[in-house]
């Protein structure tokens, strides 16, 4: 079981080692906003857990159980992010939030919001239904509407009739 710190360690240097083929220490203290004497002493502990392969001043790279949980925390949070984003918030929020929740989802909440997002994407049309969310958010206001009668729904782009089912 790996802790959040050790997850965003190991996004940071699997994102730095795509980039220039290797990590150093300046780049992982740069990217987390951390002194560069607490990224050598959790380069250490990861070295020891067998996450990367690291020789005091040189370069880091991940071993492939590092690689693994890296990529597995990138795709946590890329999902989740996407989530959020789809329902509406804003992106710098949605960013925050990921970063968070990536490390407390268990694996059937993210394979269900995996598709979830998968099926928004993949869909013939933009789903009414979010469209109404997005409304009852913003106003408070219930729309019960079909794909029949979207045209009369200014949530639907009809700017002339503020009409809405109550």
């Amino acid at each position: 079981m790996t802790t959040e710190r050790t997850e965003d360690y190991l996004k940071t240097i699997e994102a730095v080692v795509s980039k220039k083929g290797y990590a150093q220490v300046k780049d992982v203290s740069a990217a987390l906003g951390t002194s560069p004497s607490s990224v050598t002493g959790m380069f250490q502990k990861l070295k020891n857990d067998g996450y990367i392969n690291y020789e005091k001043y040189g370069g880091v790279t991940l071993t492939f159980k590092g690689k693994n949980i890296a990529q597995n925390t990138k795709a946590k949070y890329g999902v989740v992010k996407d989530f959020l984003t789809v329902l509406g918030v804003d992106g710098n929020t949605a960013d925050e939030d990921a970063c968070r929740i990536e490390h407390v989802l268990t694996d059937d909440t993210i394979d269900v919001l995996t598709k979830f997002v998968e099926f928004i994407h993949h869909s013939d049309e933009y789903p009414l239904w979010l469209d109404h969310f997005k409304r009852f958010y913003e106003t408070g206001e219930y729309i019960n509407c079909s794909p029949a009668t979207k045209k009369n729904f200014p949530v639907h782009g009809n700017t002339k009739n503020k009409q809405s089912d109550k």
